[in-house]
């Protein structure tokens, strides 16, 4: 059973996660608690993703989404390799506040599922793009280089790349549901609040290489290819954000929501 320990290293007492609540809001709303209480006044540094993953007896990648929240609600600054900082007592009655955060999946849960749904329907539109969809995909791309050569933000050429993409399946159902997930992305506040981190030229650049690659192989009409690009791509992007969010040495131990690439080679 996980424990509780402060900063002094003590054990404080016994951590139980309630069954009713994803981890990373169980653990987020425990160290609110305990930041609520004292142990960690305004101005100290939480301790290190790899020790409170240890007392939880969770993986980092749950810490960081239970730090994310904090750092939404105001409660934390996380600052890349320094540290994660306490920045101010929550009220008692931030009740309403906590609720609409718990609601939100985490950004990790949502890029596992995009990553295994859309790699899949990347290794489909191989065989079922038209050329109008892949001259449709061309042109975004042609968008996303001038909009990074004027640093212009107005539009988000990467969405609309994945969702033509979908498109190019032929097959409303896998549309409709990238376009749900989308919604989803768009709405949520850790998503956006942990997607901010990597919103620069370099990395736009790097996704901007990565959806090349994607289209190279689709004109290749290339199924494995297009596959493999698609899950690259996305696994860049994650663990871009958990660089981002991580103040610990990189040897990342198992993650809940780690890439499991399961696509067989082959697509009659």
């Amino acid at each position: 059973m996980p424990l509780r320990i402060n900063n002094a290293g003590d054990i404080v007492d016994k951590v139980v996660l309630s069954p009713d609540k994803k981890q990373y809001q169980e653990i987020g709303e425990d160290l609110r608690a305990q930041i609520m209480q004292g142990l960690y006044p305004v101005g100290s540094r939480l301790p290190p993703e790899r020790n409170i993953a240890e007392t939880y007896g969770v993986s980092r990648t749950i810490v960081r989404e239970a730090l994310l929240m904090l750092e939404l609600q105001g409660t934390v600054d996380i600052r890349q390799g320094s540290g994660v900082y306490v920045t101010r007592v929550p009220a008692e009655n931030e009740a309403e506040e906590e609720a609409f955060f718990s609601s939100d999946i985490g950004p990790f849960e949502m890029l596992q599922a995009r990553q295994l749904l859309e790699s899949n329907i990347a290794a489909f539109a191989a065989k079922m793009a038209t050329k109008a969809d892949i001259d449709n995909l061309k042109r975004i791309l042609e968008q996303e280089q001038r909009a990074i050569a004027t640093n212009d933000l107005s539009q988000d050429n990467c969405k609309m790349f994945h969702l033509v993409l979908a498109g190019a399946s032929q097959n409303q159902m896998l549309l409709a549901t990238v376009e749900s997930i989308w919604r989803h992305l768009d709405s949520s506040p850790m998503w956006q609040q942990l997607r901010a981190h990597i919103d620069t030229r370099s990395y736009r650049l790097k996704w901007l290489g990565d959806l090349q690659t994607i289209l190279a192989a689709l004109r290749r009409r290339d199924v494995m290819g297009s596959w493999q690009a698609m899950w690259q791509h996305l696994e860049n992007v994650k663990n871009s954000l958990l660089e981002q969010s991580d103040s610990d040495a990189p040897d990342f131990d198992g993650y809940l929501f780690e890439s499991v690439p399961i696509f067989q080679g082959k697509l009659m």
